[in-house]
């Protein structure tokens, strides 16, 4: 049995589009029609691959077309909004997954969405079903749903995860749009230099060149540098190449990830930013996951994965170790060195007063709007500074070429 993506209209005009399986396109227009579809386009898939697939449910074929599985976070921050709403408003899992795909515009979570769908009509519970597509939803999702079913309260909890997603969304954004500037200058002015040194100072070092008289330093280093670019840039660009992979190659092993993300936290300026985007990520998730109804032990699980530092992952690893032996949390994560002594308080405050979720969302809050804060200031000196190397740059260059003409004027006279 093969698997097949189609275009079509209903009976009331609309386009409609999904997957369907069929041992044939003529089978599959025929269950399209029977179904209220009028098929305009159908397009097979590989049927040779399908063949090799156990007839177990429509879901494992469908995954023929899931390949990419890329999905950017605001279409699934709208998805999971849109079907709180659709299940808020009193529609099945399976009607609102159907009116969903409808409307969804992006084409891999529309047919990430049809896997899903019919692996629910197989049997399989909702977020079973989202497990099979982790590089979209990822354990954080997966857990919430979960939490959502077993309590009968999906709706809400969909919500808290769109409100998630969006402030997620937001705060990557806002360091997206604060470094855009500097590093569009940056690549501007880089190019120009480049543009100069290799093109432009060599025409202009040759009448150097031809006076046999000594240069300065300025001029020497001018010329070699310009000659270094233009005789020697294949040796310069292979080595850089490969100095890039053998440097991923050390940061994807455990000790090398390590070593690095300790070195990220320990820069001067940007070690403090990192450490406070990774506290509001920790603090916001388990704060999440803690108010839909996940265990603190499970929820710290979960949320180790998502700070995006290996250091960190190890504290919370160690601290929920601890919390199994019956710790509270704040003291493991006091003892491990790596989170701010405000965090620790204040989730100790929030451990003893009860009110644990509210304490860690107002952590992140603070940390969000102190990341705001720094990213604003970083950006306010960073065009300055930038614009400031540049003219030194340029200066150097103007001297390099204008002391030997004025060398060559007082010479004259």
């Amino acid at each position: 049995m093969a698997v097949f993506q189609y275009k079509g209209l209903t009976h009331e005009g609309k386009d409609i589009n999904g997957v369907i399986d069929a041992d044939t396109s003529k089978i599959a227009r025929s269950k399209l029609r029977k179904s209220g579809i009028f098929p305009v386009e159908i397009i097979p898939g590989s049927e040779s691959s399908a063949a090799h697939i156990p007839a177990t449910g429509v879901a494992e074929r469908i995954s023929l077309f899931l390949k990419r599985e890329r999905v950017p976070l605001k279409e699934l921050a709208i998805a999971t909004r849109q079907l709180a709403t659709l299940l808020g408003a009193g529609f099945t899992l399976l009607e609102s997954l159907n009116a969903l795909i409808e409307h969804v515009e992006t084409k891999d979570l529309k047919m990430v969405m049809a896997a899903v769908r019919e692996r629910i009509r197989e049997g399989t519970s909702f977020a079973d079903a989202l497990r099979g597509h982790p590089r979209i939803f990822q354990d954080l999702y997966c857990n919430m749903v979960k939490a959502g079913e077993t309590s009968g309260t999906l709706d809400l909890i969909l919500l808290r995860l769109a409100d998630f997603l969006e402030g997620q969304l937001r705060l990557k954004n806002k360091v997206v749009s604060a470094m855009a500037y500097p590093i569009f200058m940056l690549i501007i002015g880089t190019a120009i230099l480049s543009g100069l040194i290799i093109f432009v100072i060599p025409k202009v070092t040759e009448v150097f060149s031809e006076m046999h008289q000594a240069l300065p330093l300025p001029t020497i280093i001018l010329i070699g540098l310009s000659n270094l670019l233009r005789s020697y840039w294949w040796i310069l660009a292979a080595i850089t190449i490969t100095g890039i992979y053998l440097f991923r190659l050390y940061i994807d092993t455990e000790g090398g990830r390590r070593q690095y993300d300790k070195l990220l936290l320990n820069l001067p300026v940007a070690g403090k930013l990192i450490r406070m985007l990774s506290v509001s990520r920790f603090t916001r998730t388990l704060s999440t996951l803690l108010s839909s109804g996940i265990p603190l032990l499970q929820s710290l699980d979960i949320v180790k994965n998502l700070v995006g530092n290996k250091v960190l992952e190890a504290a919370i690893d160690s601290a929920r170790k601890n919390i199994r032996e019956g710790e509270g949390i704040a003291e493991p994560l006091r003892r491990s060195g790596v989170f701010p002594s405000l965090v620790v308080h204040m989730i100790s405050l929030g451990e003893k007063s009860g009110e644990l979720e509210g304490m860690l969302l107002k952590i992140s809050d603070t940390y969000d709007n102190e990341v705001d804060t720094t990213i604003s200031s970083l950006t306010s000196l960073l065009a300055p500074v930038m614009i400031l190397v540049m003219g030194l740059i340029v200066l150097f260059i103007v001297i390099a070429i204008l002391q030997p003409i004025f060398n060559l004027s007082q010479i004259v006279r």
